[in-house]
């Protein structure tokens, strides 16, 4: 029997996985406060990066990281550099421009 009109077969692709893996959603609504806030955060400042919302997103990950949504890691490897060696600094350094991202 023929498949009459059929365009043959369809070329597959394999899912990807996140980077990270997966992880349990915050159904009980654990960390809700703390999303809002950010999320408050970044329609206030159209979202540019702010420092005041990149610790409210660092305050997010510690809320999932210490409930186990997600797995402990450091904050470095999510995105947030460590802030004291750039207060020390003093007056030689990188001047960044205000809401640039830091990798």
């Amino acid at each position: 029997m023929s498949t009459f009109g059929s365009p043959g077969p369809l070329p597959s692709s394999k899912p990807v996985p996140p980077q990270r893996g997966s992880f349990p959603l915050d159904h009980d609504g654990e960390c809700k406060n703390v999303m809002m806030s950010y999320l408050s955060c970044i329609k206030k400042v159209k979202g540019v990066n702010e420092g005041e919302c990149r610790m409210l997103a660092k305050s997010y990950l510690a809320c999932r990281m210490d409930r186990n949504l997600m797995a402990r890691d450091e904050f470095k490897n999510l995105g947030f550099k460590d802030e004291t060696p750039a207060k020390q600094g003093g007056g030689g350094g990188e001047a960044g421009v205000k809401g640039e991202l830091h990798w």
